[in-house]
């Protein structure tokens, strides 16, 4: 096939003990999906009915790599997250069959422009701008579902500079990675490819340029990098 213009790159991600890549089709986020960074945010939790956005999947900045201030801000947060890389999809995904969609998982920062965040919400539009934006998804490398054990002890947190920003266990989720997924079947069509953030604990703050950031999904995957 012969295309107008250059056809851009696929986005992908590197597998922990494998020559491998994962390709990356979409970005799926919830938000306010731990009670207590919910609180932090002057927000609450709706237990019935999460809360999803996207980012483009050119996003996504490997573990190791700089990422560069944003524009059009003086307040870009971090929020550490467990990130669900899935092998397979579909629609109206049973709960009790989601597992069986995940291939891996992975750390990343779900980097937010908290300042336009705030003036979206007073104003009751969109967020795009604030989450949407470039390299606002720094994801570490993928661990094979079928090399590690994730459950509700699992522990995420986040060093910068040294020093501890953010840290939770994955039983502190409100709504668990079946439910995600399935919440999300029902929204979209679900497919090879897709990522899923699920969610920041309570902690998140501000970075700076020159800031050297350490996630980690504890003795699952680490993502380190800095901002310039």
């Amino acid at each position: 096939m012969k295309y107008a213009v250059a056809a851009p790159a696929q986005p992908s991600l590197p597998i922990l003990g494998s020559e491998q890549r994962f390709p990356i089709r979409r970005v799926f986020c919830i938000g306010r999906n731990y009670a207590e960074h919910a609180r932090e945010m002057g927000a609450g939790v709706d237990k019935g009915t999460p809360m999803f956005f996207c980012k483009p999947a050119d996003a996504v900045v490997g573990d190791g790599d700089d990422v560069p201030y944003p524009s059009a801000t003086g307040d870009l947060h971090h929020e550490v997250e467990m990130v669900v890389a899935l092998k397979a999809g579909g629609r109206d995904i049973p709960a009790e069959q989601a597992a069986n969609l995940v291939f891996g998982y992975g750390v990343g920062l779900d980097l937010t422009r908290r300042d336009l965040q705030a003036q979206a919400k007073a104003k009751g539009h969109p967020w795009d701008v604030a989450k949407a934006f470039d390299h606002s998804a720094p994801v570490s490398a993928l661990r094979a579902a079928t090399e590690v054990s994730v459950d509700a002890d699992t522990v995420l947190r986040l060093h910068v500079n040294g020093d501890l920003r953010q840290q939770a266990s994955l039983g502190e989720m409100v709504h668990g990675v079946p439910q995600i997924i399935a919440a999300l079947s029902r929204l979209f069509e679900l497919k090879a490819g897709d990522l899923v953030f699920t969610g920041t604990p309570a902690g998140v703050a501000a970075l700076q340029r020159g800031d050297r950031f350490h996630a980690e999904l504890v003795g699952v995957a680490e993502l380190n990098g800095r901002i310039v």
